[in-house]
């Protein structure tokens, strides 16, 4: 890439929404554009709402970054290609400001929103070979072995986030996120997840059509793409300045937040039957990007859910305590139902039909 971005044009396909600079001390400074001020909506409602005038981040939790930007740059295994791949170039990454890393991004990231000038790395070549794929990203994590495909996998995978090697793919017109284990994950881990999320299906929780690619690769429908429309969305880390790299929600806080931006309480219902499954089946990965939500039809509401495989968490604690706690107590579940005036008859049967459609995956037997 060329000199160091000073300034970038954040759109929705062909809608300008605003432009982002740096101040001094590398804060970011967002300002809406005045047509979108007028026929726009809030990209993110309780940090950036719609007005006039400049915005500066917080130095924390996102590195002087806004959360509904931060959402778009990659975590562990993004981060792992994109810097591999500039060292080989050459590119010191110490020069890269957070304006290069989300002009990086472009136009190929999660989610609705573009950044330009676009210096996304795109591959001369393209594969959907899952195998070829799994091959090269096994050498990417051996630390041994030299894959000559860097480029190729930054661009199927560099922008998603998450710990663990992933790739964007397109199936039968179908937008997919596959993913293939990581370095400690054991060799099954594909089926597993996949069988979490069919159980998940049948507890009522909605989830994106997901499948087993070759047999053992766990692929999810991306619910951020409508045919070849691009859906808004933002986690709750990005929404409430919440880090995910640590505890920092409780599911009290989470259920209040969805109710604040989505004004319909079948979305705490959702949250809530979410919240038994995870405690149930033992998903203690529930942190702050593991929650969701997309603007579509002009409201917002609570994303389709995701990575809900067992996870041990933080030293066997839900990352999202339950009414305080990390190790939760079905009584604890009903008191976060209680804190927000949930119907305690409905909760009680949301409760029981997903234990009883865990069967034998529970991870805790009350």
């Amino acid at each position: 890439m060329g000199e160091s971005t000073k300034l970038l044009f954040v759109r929705m396909e062909n809608t300008q929404v605003g432009r982002l600079a740096l101040t001094p001390e590398r804060l970011a400074v967002f300002e809406y554009d005045s047509e979108f001020l007028r026929s726009g909506y809030s990209i993110s409602p309780f940090y950036l709402p719609l007005r006039s005038g400049l915005f500066q981040a917080e130095r924390e939790p996102f590195e002087g970054n806004f959360g509904v930007f931060s959402d778009s740059l990659p975590d562990g295994w993004g981060n792992l290609l994109l810097d591999r791949y500039l060292t080989t170039q050459g590119i010191p990454l110490s020069s890269l400001s957070l304006l290069d890393r989300l002009s990086l991004i472009g136009a190929s990231g999660m989610g609705a929103l573009q950044y330009f000038p676009d210096q996304a790395i795109q591959a001369e070549d393209d594969s959907n070979d899952l195998n070829f794929l799994a091959t090269e990203v096994e050498k990417v994590l051996s630390e041994t072995r030299y894959s000559q495909h860097l480029k190729l996998l930054v661009d199927k995978g560099g922008s998603p986030g998450g710990a663990r090697p992933k790739v964007l793919i397109h199936d039968q017109g179908t937008s997919w996120m596959v993913k293939f284990p990581a370095a400690f994950d054991p060799p099954d881990v594909g089926q597993v997840e996949y069988e979490f999320s069919r159980i998940a299906r049948k507890c009522g929780i909605a989830m994106p059509s997901t499948r087993l690619f070759e047999g053992r690769h766990f692929g999810i429908e991306r619910f951020d793409r409508i045919g070849n429309q691009r859906v808004h969305m933002i986690t709750a880390s990005g929404l409430l300045n919440a880090s995910h790299r640590f505890p920092s929600l409780d599911y009290l806080d989470l259920m209040k937040a969805t109710f604040a931006l989505t004004k319909d309480i079948e979305n705490c219902y959702s949250l809530f039957r979410l919240m038994v499954f995870n405690v149930l089946v033992g998903n203690r990965d529930d942190h702050a990007k593991n929650f969701s939500f997309i603007y579509i039809n002009s409201a917002w509401k609570l994303s389709p859910a995701y990575d809900l495989a067992p996870n041990s968490g933080f030293n066997g604690n839900h990352s999202t305590t339950v009414a305080g706690k990390g190790k939760p107590g079905k009584e604890h579940l009903f008191e976060v139902a209680s804190q927000v005036d949930l119907q305690m008859k409905r909760v009680s049967e949301i409760y029981d039909e997903v234990y009883e459609n865990c069967g034998d995956i529970r991870a805790v037997d009350w």
